[in-house]
């Protein structure tokens, strides 16, 4: 009989370290903070990962999209009927959603947000871009959740804030890459406010006072959000919560560099440098365990329908609290970690300095 504490059990070894590899090539930085995850949570996390890279390139490399989300719902209808197609992501996947008794609900949502990417889907307020944010961003946050052990319904609300506040980021920073691709993920309503056609803009995307001040609007939110996150935070196993605030400080970092730069976000890219990107890990490895519960607040209209899911799911075979050591016990890892991303900043310095950043998946930094 498997050990109740394995995670993954009916997924073989390689399937798990195929999942492993596809993250530690796939997303580097990703795979760096994982490891502030107690080792019960990484590789499930891996699992969810891999999935998550796996649709999201199947939908970006088709040459019809709709075919190939077709093909993705069949494989999660497979996944949840316990019959995975047989490769490593499926197998390990169809795994840890038994496991951890993650509603279909929350993964057909993602998978949702890429339909919408496919359709070119444009967005009239602030809304409508929380409603596709929680699709391809929260949907995230609330399996991460899932996996920690934690199904309490306002931590569940904080980890989709975090997802949304995260997707926004990555909308400010993105919004001349988007518009080269022919894509405005702004609001349109507010462009119009700012005094900008969006059709027009998007013919010519330039960089002027009012672009910044719908950029700056957006990160303005995004903010909002990042603060009601970290109370959630605290709800969150004491092994988990640096890993988590060192994701919420990075990405949160991202609207400040923006800033810095003027909200200028077409002419050039926000990244954040690998010795601030110490700084941060250090901080959050330091006051992850300390971080306070605030009061509780309802989630977002546009993300509840995940906290419901879950509150409705059957528990099954849950897996308990994952992360009952000594917060403090990481060891070598954490010099590992503090390391790669030195030689992360270095090599994204270099780049930059020569070559336009590839567009990067909704949940890497």
């Amino acid at each position: 009989m498997v050990p109740i504490w394995l995670e993954n059990p009916t997924a073989s070894p390689q399937d798990v370290a195929a999942c492993r590899a596809m993250i530690q090539q796939g997303s580097r930085t990703f795979f760096a903070a994982s490891l502030l995850l107690p080792c019960a949570v990484r590789s499930p996390a891996y699992t969810l990962y891999a999935f998550c890279r796996f649709a999201d390139d199947e939908v970006d490399g088709a040459d019809r999209e709709r075919d190939a989300l077709a093909r993705l719902r069949a494989r999660l209808d497979l996944a949840y009927a316990g019959r995975p197609l047989p490769t490593s992501t499926d197998r390990a996947f169809a795994d840890m959603v038994a496991r951890y008794a993650i509603p279909k609900a929350i993964p057909d949502a993602l998978l949702e947000g890429l339909a919408w990417d496919a359709e070119g889907r444009r967005y009239e307020d602030i809304s409508g871009l929380y409603a596709y944010s929680a699709r391809v961003a929260a949907t995230v946050g609330a399996m991460m959740t899932l996996l920690m052990g934690v199904r309490d319904p306002d931590t569940l609300a904080r980890a989709c804030d975090l997802g949304v506040a995260m997707q926004l980021s990555n909308i400010a920073r993105d919004v001349g890459e988007d518009a080269r691709m022919g894509r405005i993920y702004l609001p349109l309503s507010w462009m119009r406010e700012a005094g900008l056609d969006p059709d027009v803009w998007l013919a010519a995307p330039c960089f002027d006072e009012r672009l910044a001040s719908v950029v700056a609007r957006l990160l303005a939110a995004a903010d909002v959000l990042y603060r009601r996150s970290e109370s959630g935070i605290a709800g969150l196993p004491f092994g988990c919560r640096p890993g988590i605030l060192a994701a919420r400080t990075m990405y949160a970092e991202i609207g400040r560099v923006i800033a810095r730069n003027g909200f200028d976000s077409v002419s050039q890219r926000a990244y954040v440098p690998g010795r601030r990107k110490l700084v941060m890990l250090a901080r959050a490895f330091a006051g992850g365990p300390l971080v306070s519960r605030g009061k509780p607040a309802p989630a977002l209209d546009e993300t509840r329908f995940l906290v419901d899911a879950v509150v409705a799911e059957p528990l099954g075979l849950v897996r308990p609290d994952p992360a009952h050591g000594p917060w403090w016990d990481m060891g070598r890892r954490v010099v590992w970690v503090l390391d790669l991303f030195e030689r992360l900043g270095q090599r994204e310095g270099r780049a930059a300095k020569h070559r336009p950043a590839p567009r990067l998946a909704s949940i890497e930094p």
